[in-house]
């Protein structure tokens, strides 16, 4: 579930260790679109049909949602990586979905927001996965 970083500390140049958990996200197009206008810098607000934002804990599950599910439902997915301060994602503990490596977070999307203000770091895509012709 991933380990720490360092990021430069504003003003003097000098680094500072922040402790972070390592993320992932299948995404499909809309989602992704709308993380690439954010500058890769944050998860758009949920709809109202969405009441939690599910990252998961590993990139073989996000793998499995992004291949199978979203190119299925839009014919694109992704796998996007981030990480987030490990303070933060500490309130929240993680549920075991399905199979042992089916794990993830559950955020409610009142607290995206204060999620994206923890975010160190981009948002990366990892692998893309598109549909057969």
């Amino acid at each position: 579930m991933g380990g720490g970083c360092e990021v430069s500390a504003p003003g003097d140049g000098a680094r500072e260790a922040v402790d972070t958990v390592t993320l992932f996200r299948p995404c499909g197009p809309k989602e992704i679109e709308l993380v690439r206008e954010s500058g890769f810098s944050r998860w758009p607000p949920r709809l109202p049909e969405q009441p939690i934002f599910y990252p998961v804990t590993n990139e073989q599950y996000a793998v499995e949602i992004a291949s199978q599910w979203n190119v299925k439902e839009s014919g694109y997915g992704c796998v996007t990586r981030f990480a987030v301060r490990r303070a933060f994602m500490d309130r929240y503990p993680v549920h075991q979905v399905g199979a042992a490596h089916h794990t993830e977070w559950w955020v409610p999307a009142e607290e995206l927001d204060e999620l994206n203000q923890n975010i160190v770091g981009k948002i990366e895509v990892l692998r893309e996965f598109r549909a057969e012709p």
